[in-house]
């Protein structure tokens, strides 16, 4: 049987793989028996996730997927703006030669998924993209705040992959981060991820 933290994390990532639909119920039974998990466990990681915005109670109805708006969407994409700037620029001032070649290689990789039209793959890089610029900054706080803002946005995310040519509009912003970082400047590295991140906005609502 999983430990605690063991089905909190897998719930958490059926969740954010799309696993379930917003507003869907999840059901304390039903989940105790596909994570083979207590209903006490269940029951804890989902106050975890209702705290972190994932999921929310109904009362007399029990918990569900919360769904985001475009609005909320749009509120919370502006405070990724900020924060990830910051992580941004701390990057670029940690970065060391290795983390350099390897984000390097993955703005290539990310440019040869979007020639060969590959949405999949890009998306996959997008997110090891943020994740390594991440984990290069170290900034423990901006990545907690990071971390649950992406839970809550992980419907809208997979959206705007879709969106026709947005691949081919990011890619660009995101070697323009890759450039920032990899040069060490950070004030560069911050306006890149800013300027990304507003394109983001605007796609958001432009899908709405």
């Amino acid at each position: 049987m999983a430990g605690d933290s063991g089905v909190y994390e897998e719930l958490k990532a059926a969740i954010l793989r799309g696993d379930f639909a917003p507003r869907q119920r999840l059901v304390e039974a039903e989940l105790s028996e596909d994570f083979g998990a207590s209903r006490f466990q269940v029951r804890r990681a989902l106050h975890t996730l209702e705290a972190e915005g994932i999921v929310e109670h109904v009362p007399n109805k029990g918990a569900r997927i919360r769904e985001i708006g475009i609005d909320e969407a749009v509120e919370i994409t502006e405070v990724r703006m900020v924060v990830e700037g910051l992580v941004a620029a701390r990057a670029a001032e940690r970065v060391d030669d290795g983390q350099a070649d390897a984000l390097r290689d993955i703005g290539t990789r990310m440019r040869a998924a979007v020639e060969a039209g590959d949405v999949a793959t890009y998306s996959e890089l997008n997110g090891t993209l943020h994740s390594t610029l991440r984990d290069i900054a170290h900034h423990d706080k901006a990545n907690g705040i990071i971390a649950r803002l992406h839970g809550q946005m992980v419907r809208h995310q997979f959206a705007l992959s879709r969106v026709p040519g947005r691949p081919s509009v990011s890619v660009v912003q995101h070697e323009n981060i890759i450039a920032a970082v990899v040069a060490r400047d950070p004030e560069a590295a911050e306006a890149a991820m800013r300027t990304h991140i507003s394109s983001v906005i605007e796609a958001l609502r432009a899908i709405a």
